[in-house]
């Protein structure tokens, strides 16, 4: 563990997944909204040619403009920053009240800053910050964050075990140890840490799902490379245990939900989501569905099922679910699948409709 927090993450990191039979022994009454707008900040893929929908804004290709000094003009369309990592900027409304929060931060330093500064995106209107786990390309852009922001007190809301360090075992006995955060540096950077593990109830109705529990057939997990120091050792660490997703419940639509890598498998959090909000109905899934690579690759068929089963109007795959799980989810939902890239903002709204069947209170608030 992380020397300047080992106290609690050895024992999180280590716990079962709980078991899921009948009703949840922990049920949120999920407020409905009246919209969710998601802009990708951080993203594997951007792509400048990509046009705009309905719903689908994409970023202008004005975007980017940075000094160049081999152009007549002096200067040079760079567009915006693609890494392997992720980020979305997420802002629900209701009635006349917004809360925007921003789900990871991307993996370099300065990828997500630089994204914010070129799509024009102000964050000092920020009011929370949610990690969906702890690895390196999800937690890598607090401090581009910090140097937009300064040291604002801004919370942090991230499960016990986000300090694991954890490494990849690679082949011929070599390993690659994670860059592992550290909770002392966060706070002296002036973000106010929160450490929850149950189901979070935030401002403007928007739920951290907290650890979620496994109980799809199919999905097992990381493979054996994968491991994490329990305090004495290295041992494979399979679940990821602090990997959670946001869900907003769109008036009359149903579920949207947000994935950081999904390590708890996509199918568990939707069905972890459904089972903890009473709601039965997916109106979009957005972000890292983690199906690439060997160990992955044969859960796309089952996933993919489960998935069109589930008949979602949105399906945003991105960062670390593959081209193949791409492909496949492409060809399965054509109506649905939206291609990825950084800077496109999704908007989901609730169809207009009687004003006095929207919740004069849009949640309880459990990080002011």
């Amino acid at each position: 563990m992380c020397d300047d927090h080992a106290h609690s993450a050895a024992e999180a990191a280590w716990s079962a997944p709980r078991a899921a039979e009948g009703p949840a022994v922990d049920p949120v009454t999920l407020p409905e909204v009246d919209e969710v707008r998601v802009t990708t900040m951080v993203d594997n893929t951007f792509d400048a040619l990509l046009a705009s929908t309905e719903g689908v804004t994409r970023a202008s290709m004005g975007a980017g403009r940075t000094g160049a000094r081999q152009f007549a003009g002096g200067e040079a369309l760079a567009g915006l920053r693609a890494e392997h990592g992720f980020s979305a900027l997420v802002t629900v409304q209701s009635g006349n009240a917004s809360t925007t929060l921003l789900f990871d931060t991307g993996a370099s330093p300065d990828g997500l800053a630089v994204n914010a500064e070129r799509l024009g995106i102000d964050v000092g209107g920020l009011q929370g910050v949610v990690l969906s786990h702890g690895h390196f390309d999800h937690a890598g852009g607090f401090d581009g964050l910090a140097r937009l922001r300064g040291r604002s007190h801004l919370p942090l809301t991230v499960h016990p075990a986000v300090w694991t360090r954890r490494r990849l075992e690679l082949p011929a006995g070599q390993s690659l140890e994670m860059p592992t955060l550290s909770r002392g540096a966060l706070e002296r950077e002036g973000f106010e840490v929160i450490e929850r593990r149950r189901p979070s109830l935030l401002t403007g109705g928007i739920l951290i799902t907290g650890e979620v529990d496994r109980v799809t057939e199919f999905e097992h997990g990381m493979p054996q490379a994968h491991q994490a120091w329990d305090g004495n050792g290295w041992r494979h660490d399979p679940a990821v245990i602090d990997d959670q997703a946001l869900v907003i419940n769109v008036r009359s639509r149903g579920l949207v939900i947000i994935t950081g890598c999904g390590h708890a498998g996509v199918v568990n959090i939707i069905r972890h989501a459904m089972r903890l909000t009473g709601v039965s109905k997916l109106l979009a899934l957005i972000g890292g569905f983690h199906l690439s690579g060997p160990a992955f690759e044969p859960v796309i068929g089952p996933t993919v099922a489960a998935l069109t089963e589930l008949a979602p109007e949105l399906i945003v795959p991105g960062h670390c679910t593959g081209w193949r799980a791409q492909h496949t989810l492409a060809t399965a939902l054509p109506e649905a699948w939206v291609q990825t890239s950084v800077g496109t903002t999704y908007t989901l709204s609730a169809p207009p409709g009687d004003p006095w069947s929207r919740p004069s209170s849009p949640g309880s608030t459990v990080q002011q």
